[in-house]
């Protein structure tokens, strides 16, 4: 088993500290996300051995496209898990814009593609369908690409949201993109089940995402399809448990009360089913966050989307790390606060006894053997 990991690209701004908001609430961090700093942890993400990184997608941040695009020529294995809406652009069109990014990066794009649970965002892009209508419009939409990034001639297509004729494109990529996709709701299921490759989840307790794979595999069996599956979640590694803890208590206590109420009152109006898990996983309370072995809901509080963290030391959370691979996870797309430093920390840390364990292996070809000692550089969080 080799599993694979990718880091996350903070579009929105960065700090040492949790940034409220986010999934169809305004952010911003007090470290701001200039290309020169998101290339910092491009870097670092390629150095320590992440596979992709993750840019999101929505109003409260930069746009993924152009922003890696513009990465591209400043690595040069790491791969671009680029997060879009179907529905905001034509199939055709993000199909051509897919094979060229294929083409011009050496064949570095995955694509995440999210089909919007909060309304009143997606009408702020001039999208007007409900909930279950957009995972049906998702679904004509990846079956219009799908179809162009491997059909000999022309496809025409007419569904009920998506209609094209006699569309092609000049080049197919090379390789085909690695489509990703997250949803727990019960239109989600098939549409994952029928076009991902890869599902995607939040971080909730293991037994809780083993249920969530069990869905989607028995879905996947009525297609007669096997998907890999991915564990979205933060993480707080350090060189001893006690360390860990005490910075997951320290960005607890520079939480703004008034930011909790605010963030909470906006998700409260949200349609997707996987936030309202990631709701009731710390019920807005800010005590009894552990909900599970060194898993932290604490996150959750005032961020929208991912809202759970692995805590402990490198040892515990590489501990934790397999057991959701038992479950059957592949994939783990990983962040932390701030993005630059923690990308150190997990990667000198526990990738390192990911890889004795056999577990993982660096994409690059080159061993991690950093000890974990923390970040070689000055400013470095507190031990």
């Amino acid at each position: 088993m080799s599993l694979s990991f990718h880091w996350f690209l903070p579009t929105y701004g960065d700090s040492r500290n949790l940034i409220a908001g986010g999934h169809g609430t305004g952010m911003s961090g007090d470290r701001p996300a200039t290309l020169k700093y998101l290339n910092q942890i491009g870097s670092a993400a390629e150095d320590n051995g992440f596979e992709a990184v993750l840019t999101p997608t929505g109003a409260w941040c930069e746009d993924a496209w152009l922003t890696t695009a513009m990465m591209v020529e400043t690595t040069e294995t790491l791969k671009f898990l680029v997060a879009f809406r179907p529905g905001l652009v034509s199939p055709t069109l993000a199909a051509q814009m897919a094979t060229t990014f294929q083409w011009q990066s050496g064949g570095r794009l995955l694509l995440n593609v999210v089909t919007g649970g909060e309304t009143h965002e997606q009408q702020a892009y001039g999208d007007f369908l409900g909930k279950e209508e957009r995972y049906e419009r998702c679904g004509e939409f990846l079956d219009v690409v799908r179809s162009l990034w491997i059909s000999q001639s022309p496809v025409t297509f007419e569904g009920k949201h998506i209609h094209v004729k006699d569309a092609a494109l000049g080049r197919q990529p090379t390789p085909t993109p690695p489509v990703f996709f997250g949803g727990s709701s019960g239109p989600a299921g098939p549409v994952a089940a029928k076009y991902a490759d890869t599902y995607l989840t939040w971080g909730e307790p293991p037994a809780a995402v083993a249920k969530k794979i069990e869905w989607i595999r028995g879905l996947g069996a009525e297609q007669n399809r096997e998907l890999t599956y991915g564990l979205r979640v933060h993480v707080i590694s350090r060189d001893t448990s006690e360390q860990a803890w005490a910075e997951a208590d320290r960005l607890l206590s520079q939480i703004d009360p008034a930011d909790v109420e605010r963030v909470q009152a906006n998700l409260a109006r949200s349609e997707s089913e996987g936030q309202r898990r990631m709701v009731e996983l710390h019920g807005g309370n800010t005590d009894r966050l552990e909900i599970a072995p060194n898993l932290w809901a604490g996150v959750g509080l005032v961020r929208g989307g991912a809202g759970t963290a692995l805590v402990g030391s490198h040892e515990e959370v590489a501990d934790r790390l397999a057991e959701y691979a038992e479950t059957g996870v592949d994939h783990f797309i990983l962040s932390g606060y701030p993005h630059l430093e923690e990308a150190y920390w997990f990667g000198e840390g526990v990738l390192p006894i990911l890889e004795r364990r056999g577990l993982w292996k660096h994409p690059g070809g080159q061993r991690n053997s950093g000890a974990a000692t923390g970040i070689p550089f000055s400013g470095s969080p507190t031990r």
